[in-house]
């Protein structure tokens, strides 16, 4: 794994040491572990980045709110785009998502991560936090479809990953459009793949 690349991707961390007990654990941090449980078995698999790639798509999926995430990722403009549109964006979106992962973690060698399993609650939505070679990565999650789901990630513990999104993504879609947008973000993911 680089380094680099782990602290400049849109990387979410870890892989719990050991599950988090089913009774008493909030339904947010065992989504945070179910993800991370995921992760460490994609990484001790190995092999390709697209072999990686099959075996994360579902627990993504599963525990993020990718068509939530890619609308705070495009910002205010989101509702004036055409559901095709939106559709392409969510699909481009939730594919570099999971490539970023695939090729972010190769293989285990033993890393520990660690999971907070006390959570804070703000509003309507909940923070979970882990840590990771003394680095702290804090999920925020929501309710979507009636589960808790993350929402966004903040790397070193306060910087938001959906926040550098936007950011990366205004001049695109400014430029070329919503589908320039999912043009760009799916040739990121292909090089990710390669």
């Amino acid at each position: 794994m680089n380094r680099r690349d782990f602290a400049l991707g849109f990387v979410l961390i870890g892989a719990g040491i050991s599950p988090l007990s089913a009774q008493g654990a909030d339904p947010a941090a065992a989504t945070v572990q179910t993800f991370y449980d995921g992760l460490t078995a994609a990484m001790k698999a190995g092999g390709t980045a697209k072999s990686r790639y099959e075996k994360l798509k579902p627990v993504v999926e599963q525990t993020f709110d990718l068509p939530g995430m890619t609308a705070l990722s495009v910002g205010p403009s989101w509702a004036s785009i055409p559901a095709a549109d939106q559709k392409a964006l969510t699909d481009a979106f939730s594919r570099f998502t999971v490539a970023n992962y695939a090729r972010n973690f190769e293989s285990y060698n033993g890393e520990k991560f660690i999971v907070d399993p006390a959570v804070n609650q703000r509003g309507n939505d909940k923070y979970v936090k882990s840590m990771f070679a003394g680095t702290a990565f804090n999920y925020r999650l929501h309710q979507a479809g009636g589960v808790w789901k993350i929402i966004d990630v903040y790397l070193a513990g306060n910087i938001s990953t959906l926040a550098q999104k936007r950011a990366d993504f205004a001049a695109s879609l400014s430029g070329g459009g919503a589908q320039g947008l999912a043009k760009k973000i799916n040739a990121l993911a292909d090089q990710m793949l390669t």
